[in-house]
C-alpha cells in the first residue's frame, strides 16, 4: 500500500505579516510549524504503516508539500517521524494560489509520486480555514473522497471503512481504494521523531521541483489561475475609549438608545 500525505507549512504564531501588493501572507519559513490537522493525517498514515509491517505486508508514505524552499526542513521532519520520502513543489510560480490553483499544483505532484491507494490530507489549514484542499483534490483525481474523519474503522488492499462529521452528528462510511480522506486535528497526535529517526532523515533525498517540473498548467497556478483573491487586508482600529452609564434602568436604557442614535447604530 502506497499513502501519500499532504501538509502544509504554517506560522507558528499569530504574529504574520501580509504583503500589502498581493494581500497575502509573507512566508519567509520564520516559525513555521506542520499544520496540526496535517500532522494528524501523518500519524494515521504511520499507524497504517505499523500495522500492515506488523502483518508483514507492505507500506509506503510520501509527504508531499507545496511551499517555499525552506519548507524541506518540514518535510525532513515528517521522515524523521516515520515517512519514508518526500516531494516539495516550489516556484515563484506557485505564490498566492488560493485553493483551487494550491489543487491543481498539488494533483500534479501526487501524480508525479505516482501509484498510490490513499492519499490523506488534514481537514483544514489553521492559516486558512478553507476545508476545501482535500474535497477538490478528490475531484482532481478522480477519487472518492471522506471528509472530516474522526476515525478510521479499517483499511485493507480494497477499501477503508471511517467515521466522519456530519451536520447533527457522525456517520460510517465505506470508500473503495484509491480514495482521499480529510482527517480532524484530534484523530491522532503525531509521534515524536527518534534519534535514529532524525539522523536517516538527513540522508534522504527530498526533490525540489518546480511547476514546469511537474507539468503544471502556468494558467492554473499561483495568482493567475486564482479565481479567488483577497482585495483588501486590513488590521481593524480599536478605539479604547469607553462611555459609563449610571441611573436606573430605563434611564440607562434611554441613554444608551441616545448614544446608538448618535454613533448612526
Amino acid at each position: 500500500m502506497r499513502i501519500i500525505v499532504c501538509v502544509k507549512a504554517v506560522p507558528g504564531s499569530t504574529e504574520v505579516k501580509m504583503d500589502p501588493k498581493t494581500n497575502t501572507i509573507i512566508r519567509d519559513g520564520g516559525a513555521a510549524v506542520i499544520n496540526p490537522f496535517d500532522a494528524a493525517a501523518l500519524e494515521v498514515a504511520l499507524r497504517i504503516k505499523d500495522e500492515r509491517r506488523e502483518q508483514g505486508l507492505p507500506c509506503e508514505v510520501a509527504v508531499l508539500s507545496m511551499g517555499i524552499p525552506a519548507t524541506e526542513a518540514l518535510l525532513r521532519d515528517c521522515i524523521a517521524r516515520g515517512a519514508d520520502r518526500g516531494l516539495l513543489l516550489s516556484d515563484r510560480a506557485f505564490a498566492g494560489a488560493d485553493t483551487l490553483a494550491t489543487t491543481h499544483a498539488l494533483a500534479r505532484g501526487v501524480e508525479w509520486l505516482g501509484v498510490r491507494d490513499m492519499v490523506l490530507c488534514g481537514k483544514m489549514a489553521v492559516d486558512g480555514d478553507t476545508a476545501q484542499i482535500g474535497p477538490e483534490l478528490a475531484g482532481a483525481l478522480g477519487m472518492p473522497c471522506a471528509a472530516g474523519v474522526t476515525e478510521l474503522l479499517e483499511v485493507d488492499g480494497r477499501a477503508v471503512v471511517a467515521r466522519r462529521e456530519v451536520d447533527g452528528g457522525e456517520a460510517v462510511a465505506e470508500l473503495p481504494l484509491p480514495a482521499v480522506l480529510t482527517v480532524t486535528k484530534d484523530v491522532a497526535h503525531l509521534r515524536m521523531a527518534s534519534i535514529t529517526g532524525i539522523r536517516a532523515a538527513q540522508a534522504v533525498d527530498i526533490p525540489v521541483l518546480s511547476a514546469a517540473d511537474v507539468g503544471a498548467d502556468p494558467s492554473r497556478i499561483g495568482l493567475a489561475g486564482s479565481p479567488t483573491q483577497v482585495v483588501r487586508s486590513f488590521v481593524p482600529e480599536r478605539a479604547s475609549e469607553a462611555v459609563s452609564i449610571d441611573g436606573a434602568a430605563a434611564e440607562q436604557a434611554d441613554a444608551l438608545a441616545a448614544l446608538l442614535k448618535e454613533m448612526g447604530v
